[in-house]
């Protein structure tokens, strides 16, 4: 609180290199209320969690400070922040999920700011829309070849005290899975991590565990055609719904008449 209230009250034009630290160093505490448990052992939960959720306040205080960094860099030293400035991407996708309300809402808002630093404006249009999960969907089609980098970076969420994180998690493992078709090795891991979550204390939590299993062991097992063709199905019949709504119509005409 004390940096954010030196740095805001100076309004000063901070260097390149000391922001670029000052951004790597707040990524982690993004999640510092996170705990390194599994959400399967419920008693052991019941000691941690109270010391755990005092901690947010300092989750909320360094996403607030980091939507403020991006307002102080010159010029001249913005294209060197845009490398910890797409590693916060994902952190903030997340925590756009949880569970304090003010945690979300600041999330959001540093999201909107990091996509608008970034000059994408189409994660600006997701983010504003909070189609969340289309924003996701699109950073995993930007650049196939860094989506086993995203997926090992949402492992961790596997094990948020939050349900709402750890369902997020399971959802965002399952649409990169996709993006790995044919990569087994990466799908084997998913797959890995995702049968304790099966087990989880939430039962909402363990469906989408359940379901997202299934679709990556048929992509494992090369049987994804089948999905892969009632995808073009779909596709197909969405590009044709003007005509098909227009038959529709008709049939109901006539059967009226009759």
């Amino acid at each position: 609180m004390l940096l954010s209230f030196i740095i805001l009250d100076n309004d000063m034009l901070m260097p390149g290199p000391i922001t670029m630290q000052l951004l790597e160093a707040l990524l982690p505490l993004f999640d510092h209320a996170c705990a390194k448990l599994s959400p399967v052992q419920p008693m052991l939960r019941s000691f941690v969690l109270p010391s755990i959720q005092n901690n947010w306040q300092i989750q909320l205080i360094s996403i607030l400070l980091f939507r403020t960094l991006l307002t102080l860099p010159q010029e001249k030293d913005k294209k060197a922040l845009k490398t910890p400035l797409r590693q916060s991407l994902l952190p903030l996708f997340f925590h756009c999920h949880d569970e304090k309300r003010l945690v979300a809402q600041a999330s959001q808002e540093t999201l909107l700011g990091v996509a608008e630093f970034l000059k994408r404006r189409d994660l600006e249009r997701l983010v504003k829309r909070q189609n969340l999960w289309m924003f996701s969907e699109c950073l995993l089609a930007e650049d196939r070849s860094r989506a086993a980098e995203h997926l090992r970076r949402a492992l961790p969420y596997l094990q948020s005290p939050q349900e709402s994180l750890r369902a997020a998690a399971i959802r965002f493992m399952g649409m990169a899975g996709r993006h790995l078709r044919g990569k087994k090795e990466e799908l084997q891991l998913i797959c890995t991590a995702l049968e304790p979550q099966t087990e989880d204390i939430s039962s909402a939590v363990s469906e989408v565990a359940l379901e997202t299993l299934y679709v990556l062991r048929a992509l494992q097992s090369e049987r994804y055609s089948l999905f892969q063709r009632l995808q073009d199905q779909l596709r197909r019949a969405w590009r044709a719904r003007p005509r098909l709504a227009g038959l529709g119509w008709l049939r109901c005409c006539s059967s009226a008449e009759t």
